[in-house]
Order: C-alpha cells, then structure tokens, then sequence
C-alpha cells in the first residue's frame, strides 16, 4: 500500500517542455549535465573534440568499518551539564573537546615526514631555475583541486616573481597571501619572511633590505596533510593576493596567476577523521580528430526520459550522441550516431582522480582499477564499445573504433563495499553482471527499459504553468534573466528537475542522495559530500512525499534502520542511555556520534528529525503495515533515549535538551528551542503511533506527561521566537540556519490556525534573519513563506534561489544549487517550497493554494499529494481555483480549505471527489 500513490499521469492535457539546454560545451563541472540510476552517476560535459564523462558509484568512500562512538564519554556527561548550568560555556566545550567528541580514524606520526619534506630548500633560491615546472593558477579559494589538482595533498613548492619598478621608494612591504592551507614556509629572495601552522590568513613582513628594484622571487612550500589544500587568498575574488609597501597597503601588487609548481612528497601522514568522504571513482574521455569546422552546437537534459544529448554538424554530417545511466542493465550508456555511414570514429580512455590507478585489458574489455588513499575501499569499472561496421582495436589503453556507422559505449562501476560493517564484496562482480545483462540486447531495446522503469516514477506528476517566451533561450540564459523576466514555466522546469535528480540518485535499493546527490569530482569534497543531518540529508527528501516520488524515500528509511543500529552504541557510550542517537551528520559507515568540534557537534536530534519521514510516510500513505513493522520500532526507541536524556533546568524547572547546540551558532547550551520542537514532534508521533497500533499504553503515558514538562516556544523581548532559553536573539543576526523555526517547517506546531501568535513571533524572526542566505536556506525560506501564506514572498525567495550563482547563493548555469559551493539540498528544498505553495496538509485541513503567488496566477497541476493518503488534480486560472479532484487512497475523512471555506466528505479507499472553484461537488 506504501507505494499505491504513484499515480501515471500520461494523459496530459498540455505539452511539458522538461529539457535543460545549451549552445556551447560545458567547461566547467557545474555546467555540466548530471545522469544516475541510484547507484551509478555521470556528469557528461559535451565537448565536440574531448567529451568528458567524470564518474561516480555510490559506495566508493573513504574510511572503512570502524568504532565511531568514545566508551566512558557519559562519565563527562553531567559535568558538562553543570558547567552549563553555571554559565561556564567555554569550560564546557573545552571539556567536551577533549572528553565527549567521537573517535577519529587512525592518525599517523607526522614530525618525520615535515622533517623530510622541508629538509632542502634549494627551491626558495632567488636563482632556482624552475623553467620546467608546470603551472598552478593561484590563489583558488576552494583549493587547488578546483584548478585540477583534485586529490593533491603532501608537499608542494610554489614560486613566482614580481617587480619592483625603478622609482621604488625602499621600505618594508607586506606579502599578503591570506589564507593557506595546511602549512606554509614563506620566502622572498631566498629568506623565510614567515611560516604558520593554522588556517589564518598570512601577512608577512619583508625588510627592505630583502627586496630590490626589477625581479623579486616568491617561493611558498605548502604542507597539505588532508582535505583541500595551496593558497586560497580570499573568499571575495576580487581581492587580490599580493605584495604593497607598509605604509600604503592598496598600493598592492597584484600575484594573482600562474604559479611554477613542483611536488616534493604526495603521499603524507594519514590524518584522523571523524567521519568519511563520498569520493570520485573515474573518468571517461572521448576524443575526436578534426572537430574544429563543427556547426549548430546544442546539449541538453531531457528530463522526461532521463536521456542527454549531444548534436552539432560537421562536412555536412550530422552527429549525435545520447547518454543515459539504466537502472535494469546497471550501464552508463553512450550512443554515438552519425547521418552518414563510417562517420563514427573516436579514441576512448579511462582514467582516475586517485592516485595510482590503472587500465588494463580483459578480452575486449579496458578495466579501471582505483583505491582510495585513506580507507579500505577498492574499484573496479568495465567499459566495452559495440560497434556497426567499421574497426575496434585496443591500444596503450585505449579503445580506438574507426569509421563505424554507429557505436555504443557500456560503462560500469562496483567497489568491495557490501555494507556499512562488511567490505568483501567482489567489486568485479557488478561490471560482469551487467555487461551479462546486456548481451545480445540493442542500444535501443536497452534505451526503452531505461525510459520505462524512471517514467514509472517520473510520470506520477506533472505541473504546467503556462508557456514563456524565455523557453527559447538556452539554459543558462533564462538563469540570467529570471529574476527580471516573466517566465513561470521555468518554475515548472526547475521543480521538476528537483524531482529528476531525486529519480537520478535515490532509487530503490541504493544510499540515500548525499550532499551532492550522487555526483561529485573531488577526492576532498566539500564538507565530505556526506550527510549532514541537521538539515541538509533531510531536506533532500522533502519532495518525496509532496511530489508523488515515495519510493524514492526508501533508501533513506534503509539508512535510518542502520543508524538505528550504531546509534544504540552511542546512546550508550555518550549518555548511558537506551534507545538511539544521531548527532549532526553521518555517512557511509553510519557514524552517529559527535564530530568536528564541541561548539557545534554536539547535538542530539539528528535522529529524532529522521524518525519525523518515518512518521510522514504513513501520514501520505496511511500504511499501517509500514508503521508496524519499520517505523514504529525505530520511533520508539529513539523517544526511549529522549526519555531518559531531558534532564530539569534548574531555572525554569522544565525539561530540556543539554548539551546540544541551535545548528550551527550560538556555541553549546542548554535548551535550544530546535531542539525541543524536534523532541516534542517526535513525543507526539509515537504517541499518535502507538494508538493507531493499540500498542505500549504505560509508554504512551509517560510521554505524554513528558511532552507536557518539555520546555515551550517562548516569545522574546523583540517580538521574536526565542532561539534559546534565554532571551538573546541579536536582530542583526543573518545566520543561515533559521533552526528554532523547525516548528513551522517542516514540523507543524507553529501554524496560524493554532498558534498565531508564536507563528507571529517566528515570522519576526525571519524578518529580522533577512531573505540573503546560502542555497539551501533559500530553498528553507521558501518553505517558510509558504507556510506563513505569504505566496509573493516566497516567489521572491524563489527568484533569489533561481538567479545565477556568481560570488554567492543561487543557481550554476546546470541548474545545480550553489551554496556555494555546491550542495543539492537546495534544488530539493526548492522544489518541496513550490509544492508547498501550492497544497499544504500539516494541520488537520488540506489547504489549496494556500501561498499562491502573483507570478504563477495560472495553471494547473496533477499528481500532488496530501497528508491523509490523498493524491489531488487542480487548475487554477487568474489566482482563483477552477476545478479540483481528489483521490482518497486509504479511505479517510477529507477535510479541504479554500479561501475560507471548508468541506468535510467521508471517502472510500480508491474513492474520486471533484470540486469546482467554490468547493461544490461536481
């Protein structure tokens, strides 16, 4: 019954123009074009003469199996509590650095390897003839792995030269290089003018007397244990690294540009960590001879059937190629055509992001072998070529096919991961069983099951919002101009290609969409590209209910049952507590306990907001079977440690959550009012659960009274909703984390029916927090104004999520969110907001169009769910509702509010209800 929701809605009364498109190749990875099957990802970039497949399978990760949880921490527990009782936070926190925090991965003897590494330094010589060094562009905020050096870490020398003019006026300058990362040994003319061990930023002092007038040498040696790495200079590009007397800093010399760059050692010490990273797996290039007469370039994205395209013209040939990653045959497929016979010939090769991979040849196949320099974790890709006519050869590596008519290109990936404890998995085994799969079958034959199985989920719901001008510009162009255009269909697109990457990363039978989904090309991505639960992991799955994607929630109740498991260890290592807990993030090991630092790890809801789409499913679906059996246990024993972990506040007498933190500000406290949303939501699901299932009667009443201790939303001295126990929201605080409005979204306690005056206060909060945030608190924002009503606020926050990520949030020309960098929580989190505009069911009535906006005055959508287990159809033309329909898949009380008018209609199972625009039954 879980899955009775998925509707087809093939019979559409409107063409849906879904493509993404553009007229020029990808350069960079944001601009590129993401496919997946759950499992296997692929970002195509589309270049005429070397096409570029970057690679992902879903469990190649750093780490290995390992005790994630520090015994005897508990024994801290109420020490700490009482530090924060006394107001003593940074005692607190230094305690709990040193006494609370999980366990790192082994971390190796690192003094030899400096000593080692810094040994000669011939190469800061002013005369060091560094001619054949290659170049590294410098700075690079994010690193230098954005300037492709993905996977650097160890040693690395870097050098250049300025000039001092003529008329130099000899003083002291200052070299400013900002920050670096991990280490540096800064030279000028052969001396070291400074040296630090952190990530602050570098202003050192050069004596006059090291410097003269024409050719002056910069040598860096920068140590990089782990993670990105070089010299990032400023997050505000337009400053620029560089060298300016003391006494007029803005007369800067500018040493922004290509570096020499030599590697001393690129293997450094392990460096511990507390949690593990999604990696790359590898690289697929295709290259073409004689490209450069190519006309009527275009790549797309045909979100309707999950299939990319390339097509440009060459001597009055045609070309196309088409990429596709099918879920039934486990392939990343590439299918090269040309208008005309033996047209078809190009060299493919193989390579990796990891260091020491290799290519070998298995019969007809080229094989990539990688391994992950910090874990246990091993893969292998299979790529075979089947060609019509023509000739195929292998050669130094590389499949060579010549003059075919048409040729297909089967690529797969596995790894030795088998599950979050156990990694003998043969990562052979599913390169051979897919390429088995595929025998004797056509591109075509495999296209078609391709298309079948995603349209099952993809076709479930449709949203046209009329037709725009703007359709006819590539892409990247409606981006620039969307904030000032009237384009409404592209709203549609860009919801739809939220649930097309949710389709494209979260099937059946997978990992649960990370950070970036399943796609990502950096061996040190950004924050681990893993899940981080104190908001992002969920708010990647609040289309799936909303949009008519279930199924797609089901790796992330998989993953949930697992953390349920490791959480039970941290519940007792942390808190001698039963039940379970999950600090602020996870990843492919199912880590639960506190990570990085005091200030901000600690914090103990992550499980318990999991636990709220465990109780969501069966709000959408009513499946009772699905409570009994996978939530309800899970619920449980996550309200069981809750039970036991409130503790009284000595000042208010309530129950409150301590040590935690509000994410990711504030420091840690006693009492963030996030928290206690969370703890109440969850207290009031199982109590909601247990009665439905008729089950634990003495728990039940334990939490209710619980519930009823737990410390309440408070109104602050501006009108606002208390962040935290004490009353000190500063209203110039811009955070991007609104944390203590989790109530409204997406929990339900604070709405306007009953809670007005607390939803008045958080409104104020978000008032005073301004609409400017990353990418995924926009795509938060949205929710937020939707659920206030406020349907043109929220169109604004919209606006802001769908404008072009320049040097800040928004959109990267593939439509990717930027938070930047890139995370993709942010198109989900916008994709959900626009659903929410349009229905909204968290209190006990189905609202239609309860945020419609100005902009989207027009439309209709299909296949939108509501909460009660009802699928609903509606148009809506000049701002008011047309005509509505309603599918009751379980058969309750249906309860529908529009423009203050309620109906109430008992339902069958399966039963169909239509309205027209005043609600009256047709």
């Amino acid at each position: 019954m879980a899955f009775a929701l998925l509707l087809t809605c093939n019979a559409f009364s409107f063409a849906q123009d879904l493509k993404l498109w553009y007229n020029k190749p990808a350069v960079k990875w944001t601009e590129a074009l993401p496919i997946g099957n759950g499992r296997l990802g692929a970002m195509v970039f589309g270049a005429i003469d070397n096409d570029h497949l970057q690679f992902n399978e879903e469990t190649l990760w750093t780490g290995e199996p390992r005790a994630y949880s520090r015994p005897g921490a508990y024994k801290y527990l109420d020490s700490i509590r009482q530090l924060l009782f006394a107001g003593k936070q940074k005692e607190a926190e230094a305690l709990a650095e040193k006494e609370f925090m999980g366990l790192k991965s082994f971390e190796g003897e690192r003094s030899g390897w400096i000593t080692k590494a810094t040994v000669d330094k011939k190469y800061a010589a002013a005369n060091f003839d560094d001619s054949k060094w290659p170049t590294m562009t410098v700075p690079s905020w994010e690193g230098w792995e954005q300037v492709g050096h993905g996977g650097l870490d160890g040693a690395v020398w870097l050098r250049t030269s300025f000039v001092l003019p003529d008329d130099w006026k000899e003083e002291d300058m200052i070299a400013d290089f900002n920050r670096i990362r991990d280490w540096d040994y800064s030279y000028v003319n052969g001396v070291l003018v400074g040296s630090q061990q952190n990530t602050e930023g570098r202003k050192y002092t050069v004596a006059k007397n090291l410097l003269h007038k024409g050719k002056n040498t910069i040598a860096i040696l920068v140590l990089n244990f782990s993670d990105k790495g070089g010299v990032y200079g400023y997050k505000d590009t337009s400053i620029h690294i560089g060298i300016a007397p003391v006494s007029n800093p803005n007369a800067k010399i500018s040493l922004n540009g290509d570096w020499k760059y030599f590697v001393v050692d690129d293997n450094p010490p392990p460096v511990g960590a507390y949690q593990a990273a999604y990696q790359p797996f590898g690289d697929l290039h295709l290259k073409f001879a004689n490209t450069t007469a190519a006309t009527n370039y275009k790549r797309e994205l045909d979100i309707t059937n999950a299939v990319a395209a390339t097509t440009y013209s060459l001597n009055g040939v045609n070309y196309r190629r088409e990429y596709l990653v099918s879920q039934p045959n486990q392939v990343i497929a590439v299918h090269l055509t040309a208008s005309q016979k033996q047209s078809v010939s190009f060299e493919a090769e193989l390579s990796s992001a990891h260091k020491n991979y290799t290519v070998t040849k298995v019969g007809n196949d080229l094989v990539l072998s990688v391994k992950v320099r910090t874990g246990a974790l091993r893969g292998e890709s299979y790529l075979r070529v089947v060609a019509k006519s023509g000739t195929v050869k292998i050669d130094n590596g590389k499949l060579i096919i010549s003059n075919a008519d048409e040729a297909t290109l089967y690529l797969t990936a596995g790894t030795n991961y088998k599950n979050y404890k156990d990694i003998t998995a043969d990562p052979k085994q599913p390169c051979i069983t897919a390429l088995a799969s595929i025998a004797g079958k056509t591109y075509l034959q495999i296209k078609a099951a391709h298309i079948k199985e995603y349209q099952q989920y993809f076709n479930t719901f449709s949203l046209n919002l009329g037709k725009s001008a703007n359709e006819s510009l590539p892409t990247d162009e409606r981006i620039e101009q969307f904030a000032t255009a009237n384009d409404p269909s592209f709203v549609a697109l860009y919801l739809q290609y939220g649930r097309y990457l949710l389709i494209a990363s979260s099937r059946p039978g997978t990992r649960p969409a990370n950070l970036q989904g399943i796609w990502n090309d950096l061996v040190n991505p950004p924050w681990g590209s893993k899940y981080t639960t104190n908001i992002n992991a969920e708010m990647n799955y609040w289309p799936a209910e909303l949009l008519n994607l279930l199924p797609l929630h089901q790796p992330l109740f998989d993953m949930i049952s697992e953390l349920a498991i490791t959480g039970k260890q941290t519940a007792k290592d942390h808190y001698n507590a039963p039940g379970w807990v999950l600090h602020h993030n996870t990843d492919v090991w199912r880590g639960t306990a506190p990570i990085n630092a005091a200030n901000h790890g600690i914090w103990v809801t992550g499980g318990a907001w999991l636990c709220q789409h465990l109780w969501e499913r069966y709000q959408f679906t009513q499946d009772k079977n699905f409570l009994k059996n996978k939530a309800y246990p899970i619920m449980k024993d996550a309200a069981l440690f809750f039970n036991a972990f409130l503790i009284k506040d000595p000042k208010t007498g309530y129950l409150i959550s301590t040590p935690s933190n509000s994410p990711e500000q504030g420091g840690l406290v006693a009492g963030p009012t996030m928290d206690h949303q969370i703890i109440r939501d969850l207290f009031k699901n199982v109590i909601a659960a247990s009665e439905v299932l008729n089950v634990d009667a003495e728990l039940r009443t334990i939490l209710k009274e619980k519930y009823k201790q737990i410390a309440p939303n408070t109104i602050g001295k501006h009108g606002q909703l208390q962040e935290w126990m004490e009353d000190v929201d500063n209203p110039n605080n811009k955070h991007r984390h609104v944390s203590h409005l989790w109530g409204l979204y997406p929990g339900n306690e604070i709405n306007w029916d009953e809670t007005p005056e607390i939803t008045k206060a958080a409104k104020q909060s978000l008032i005073f927090r301004g609409d400017e945030a990353t990418g995924w608190s926009l795509g938060w924002k949205i929710n937020f104004w939707a659920r206030f009503k406020d349907g043109d606020h929220a169109f604004h926050m919209i606006k802001m999520l769908m404008s072009p990520a320049k040097n800040g949030a928004g959109s990267y020309p593939n439509l990717f969110d930027a938070h930047p960098p890139f995370q993709i929580d942010g198109n989900f989190g916008g994709a959900a907001g626009i659903g929410e505009m349009l229905i909204q069911s968290h209190t006990k009535y189905i609202d239609i169009l309860p945020a419609l906006p100005s902009a989207l005055a027009s439309g209709e959508v299909k296949g939108i769910c509501a909460r009660g287990g009802f699928v609903v159809d509606m148009q809506w033309s000049e701002g008011k509702l047309m005509k509505l329909k309603v599918r009751s898949i379980a058969g309750t009380e249906l309860r529908l509010r529009y423009n203050g008018k309620i109906v109430t209609i008992k339902t069958i199972k399966n039963g169909e209800y239509q309205f027209d625009g005043q609600l009256r039954s047709l």
